[in-house]
Order: structure tokens, then C-alpha cells, then sequence
């Protein structure tokens, strides 16, 4: 199936339902795929041929999302930026991965603005709620165009996503997914998310669709079901919502359950009884609040593992599986992310790249349908990741016996907090060029409410002082507040190897030591 096909299932079971929701206006299936094919046949009218890359840069918003449906219904390949990135980082994504389209918001008018001198490979320009000086609107982009499906002709390997990743270097590559993949990814979704007959799921998107959330929602369009969109970050919102629109599958990052769980009484406040799968994931999980999370929303619980290279789908530890005969299962079970999925192969490999015995330690790998297709413009580093057609992920972990994964450290450096990745080298590049900063290490550390927190350890140059407050201030100006350090520790000398190379496995030691954690 192509990934336009997925939405289109859902059109033709349900045409007149709400495939949409937002602040109470209602888009049916029929309203949003008629807007999508219109943009779609204006894109094709304008030479924009199959595999042109397109981004939308907005907030969570409806219009925004069927933007993105009308690129892929012209078989174009999207390029995922976070309305929340600064500006330069979402500059570097769009011109590294050769945007030639881009669909805004009027909010991001001014940051879009001043970086259109940098993104001399994007032609159009269009501005999907209003007029904007140097764009066109999106009314009057589609006007005249048919409300009919264009019929391109699609390779289930053709190129359809381009989602930023980051490396050893710090900077983002480019993970090149394709309708292959993603139709393994939802397919692997809905079968670990089973619905009675007669039963029209309704999602809860509270990320933004043109990031993230859009992805998730898929399995509910295919399905005929309803998304619900929440536009602003609000935790009072999302829970309103729930009772209001009878939700019965959402995500959150750990780090906003944790926020949900701090609420005195929720379950007695919020009718929670419609939901069937509450999915976490992006962030390590603690077993004590996952137990707590199952008393106050209920059985529902749903963990996802995945990563961008492998689209959100490896693994999934479903509602029944945090259970043992009617109890709430113990630590080892809580602590893994669930069974390989069935239509990929997982397996632990050495550094010889041969698979061990189950039980043994080594790096997770992953084979099938659902790994990328490769890294952007990257063939070197794309044949070091897929090895004879296996995906190495880069993160370490062991099968149990009784088939369970567990991850238990990575091999990169990368930090996930409240669900958002953060690349060290990346902070540690800020630091560097502070006067008084001779060397620095940046890890992340337990924290309770995000999973992990940034954490940077410096060392100062002879005769130099620099405050933590000063050094977290000029990372939040190059890099905003997700990336920046949360803490600064000084020290009189970072541990090393014999040739002088930092061993942050050693620094974390001393910071995770004792701590009770899901990685």
C-alpha cells in the first residue's frame, strides 16, 4: 500500500464521518480527502513530479495535516520539522534534505522570513492559513483544481519520508523511509491494537500531526475512525477532551504522564473508561510510575519501541502483557519493551556482527519491511548501519526468556529527554567556545520527571570562572531549552582513556549508579 492508501481506506469506509476534530470543528473524510487530492493536483500542475521534496511547518493543526496528505497523494516525499526547533535547526534540515516546498503557518511568517535568503532550493512557498507577503495561500493555490484523486502511479520502495536524525557529529541525517516501511509500521500498530467490529476508533492528538502525532493517527484513519486535534500543549485540554469525544487511543511521552499522574484524584475527575491503548514511549519509563499509571487510567497501558530508522514499530509491550495472571506484572516484565513484533525479524548481535544465544547482551538488530531504505545523501554511513540487510540500532539489550526485549544501554551518546532527542557533541560544541571552558562532557542523568536531563561536566581553562547560569544561558540561545543543560557540575579533570579520549561511560556510571531504570 502506498501511505496515501491508508487515509483512503478510511474515506471509503466512513465518507461522511469526522475523519477530524479541532476546538469542535468538525472535517469529514470526504472534506479532508477532497482538499488533499485539490493540493495534490496543484503540486502536479506546478511541475512538482514524484519524489520532490516538501516540509509544513506549523503547529498541530488540520489544514497543516492535509498538506502533508496532499504530498504524499502526489507520491512527494515529506520532510518532518518541529514547530518547537529553533529556527536555524529546522533551516539545516530543510536545505540538507533538498526542500523545494514548503506549506507555513502566518505564526512562523517572520523566523520563515528571515531565513529565505539561506533555503535558496525551496520554489514555493505557501501559507496555509491566510496571506503572507513572498507566498501564496493555500485558497489560492488549489482554486480550480479538481477534488479527484490524480492517480499517480507509486513503487512501494519510492521515497516518501526524509525524517531528521543526528549522529556522532551532532548533526541531523536524513532517514529516508518509504511506503513500504510506514505500511509495516501501521500494519504492526494495528495488530497489536484490535477493535471489536462495529468499532470506529478515536485518537487523540496532542503533538503536532506535522511531526509526529500525524503518524500515530494513521491506524485510526485507516480504520474510519476520528482524530482528534488539541492545539495547544494543555494538559487540562487533553483530559477534557478524553471524556468529551470518547478517546480510545493516545500517546504521551512518559515525562507528560508523569504530569498527569502529579494531579491529586485524576481517575475520580476524568472519565477515563472509553480509552483501550494510553502508548508511551521515546523516553525510558519508570517501573514505579508505569504501576501507578496502570491504577489510575486502567488497563490500557501500551508501550511502543522503535526508532526513526525503524519507524515507532519494533516492539510493542500490549495492555494485557503488563498483567500476569490478573496482577500487575513484576519489574522484569514492566522494565522490557514488549515482543519483536511479527513481521520483522530481532535479533542480539555481537561486535562480529553474528547473532548470540538468547539471554546474551549485544546490540539490537532489526531485518524486514520495516527498516529504512538509508540515510540521505549518506551511502557510507548507510552501509554501516545496514550490515548483509540487518539494521543495527545502536542500542544494546538481551531477549529474555520468554521473549521479551530489554534495553539495558545504547552505544551512542544520544540523550532522550521528555521524549525529545538530544545529540551531546551538539551542546558540547556550544561549550567549546566559551573562553572559559577548557574541556566538557555532556551526558544525560535520572530524572524523575523527564526520563533523563541534560547534564554538562566542565572542566575550566587555568585562572578562568564562568557560572552554570551563564553557561545554561548561552546554551538556550544557540540551541533553546530542550537541548540545553539542566545542571552544570565542574570538575578538576574529566576521566579519560590512555590516548587522552574522554570515557563518558565512566562519567555516567557515576551519576546512574543505584538508579532504578528503563532505557
Amino acid at each position: 500500500m502506498a501511505i496515501i492508501d491508508f487515509f483512503d481506506r478510511g474515506w471509503r469506509i466512513n465518507p461522511h464521518g469526522a475523519a477530524y476534530i479541532q476546538d469542535g470543528a468538525v472535517t469529514t473524510f470526504t472534506e479532508a480527502g477532497e482538499m488533499s487530492c485539490r493540493i495534490a493536483n496543484a503540486l502536479l500542475a506546478r511541475g512538482f513530479a514524484s519524489g520532490v521534496k516538501g516540509a509544513v511547518w506549523a503547529a498541530n493543526d488540520v489544514t497543516a495535516w492535509l498538506c502533508a496528505l496532499g504530498l504524499w497523494r502526489a507520491n512527494q516525499c515529506w520532510i518532518p520539522v518541529g514547530a518547537r526547533n529553533a529556527p536555524e535547526e529546522n533551516r539545516y534540515v530543510l536545505d540538507a534534505f533538498d526542500c523545494e516546498i514548503l506549506f507555513f503557518q502566518r505564526e512562523f511568517a517572520e523566523a520563515i522570513a528571515a531565513l529565505r535568503p539561506q533555503l535558496p532550493k525551496i520554489r514555493l512557498w505557501i501559507c496555509v492559513d491566510g496571506e503572507v507577503e513572498g507566498a501564496e495561500s493555500l485558497e489560492a493555490f488549489v482554486a480550480g483544481q479538481p477534488s479527484t484523486d490524480p492517480q499517480v502511479v507509486v513503487d512501494p520502495d519510492d521515497v516518501i519520508w526524509v525524517g531528521p536524525t543526528g549522529g556522532t557529529t551532532g548533526l541531523p541525517k536524513g532517514v529516508m523511509n518509504t511506503h513500504r516501511s510506514v505500511q509495516t509500521s501501521f500494519a504492526h500498530f494495528m495488530i497489536n491494537t484490535p477493535y471489536p467490529a462495529g468499532i470506529k476508533p478515536v485518537n487523540l492528538a496532542a503533538a503536532p500531526m506535522t511531526h509526529t502525532a500525524g503518524m500515530l493517527s494513521f491506524p485510526c484513519t485507516a480504520r474510519g475512525g476520528t482524530v482528534v486535534v488539541i492545539t495547544k500543549p494543555d494538559p487540562q485540554l487533553l483530559l477534557a477532551a478524553i471524556p468529551q469525544y470518547k478517546v480510545t487511543e493516545f500517546f504521551l511521552p512518559p515525562t507528560v504522564i508523569y504530569r498527569l499522574l502529579d494531579i491529586p484524584d485524576l481517575n475520580k475527575k476524568v472519565d477515563f473508561s472509553s480509552l483501550r491503548y494510553f502508548l508511551y514511549g521515546a523516553a525510558p519509563m519508570s517501573v514505579e510510575k508505569l504501576r501507578q499509571a496502570i491504577e489510575v487510567f486502567g488497563p490500557v497501558m501500551m508501550e511502543g519501541y522503535g526508532q526513526t530508522e525503524a519507524p515507532g514499530a519494533i516492539a510493542h509491550l500490549t495492555p494485557g502483557e503488563h498483567f500476569v495472571d490478573g496482577a500487575i506484572a513484576g519489574s522484569e516484565r514492566l522494565s522490557s519493551v514488549g515482543r519483536p513484533n511479527p513481521l520483522i525479524r530481532v535479533e542480539i548481535m555481537g561486535d562480529d556482527n553474528q547473532i548470540l544465544p538468547q539471554g546474551e547482551t549485544g546490540e539490537i538488530c532489526v531485518r524486514g519491511d520495516l527498516i529504512m531504505k538509508g540515510y540521505y545523501k549518506d551511502p557510507q554511513k548507510t552501509a554501516e548501519t545496514i550490515v548483509d540487510g540487518w539494521l543495527h540500532t545502536g542500542d544494546i539489550g538481551h531477549l529474555d526468556a520468554d521473549g521479551y526485549l530489554h534495553i539495558t544501554d545504547r552505544k551512542k551518546d544520544m540523550i532522550i529527554s521528555g521524549g525529545f532527542n538530544v545529540y551531546p557533541s551538539e551542546v558540547e560544541q556550544v561549550l567549546w567556545g566559551h573562553p572559559a571552558v577548557q574541556d566538557c562532557a555532556v551526558i544525560g542523568v535520572p530524572d524523575e520527571k523527564w526520563g533523563e536531563s541534560v547534564k554538562a561536566v566542565i572542566e575550566l581553562s587555568s585562572g578562568q570562572s564562568v557560572s552554570a547560569e551563564e553557561l545554561i544561558a548561552l546554551c538556550k540561545e544557540k540551541l533553546g531549552s530542550v537541548k540545553s543543560p539542566k545542571t552544570v557540575d565542574f570538575i578538576d579533570a574529566l576521566p579519560r582513556s590512555p590516548v587522552g579520549k574522554v570515557l563518558k561511560k565512566d562519567l555516567r556510571a557515576r551519576y546512574w549508579q543505584g538508579a532504578n531504570r528503563q532505557i
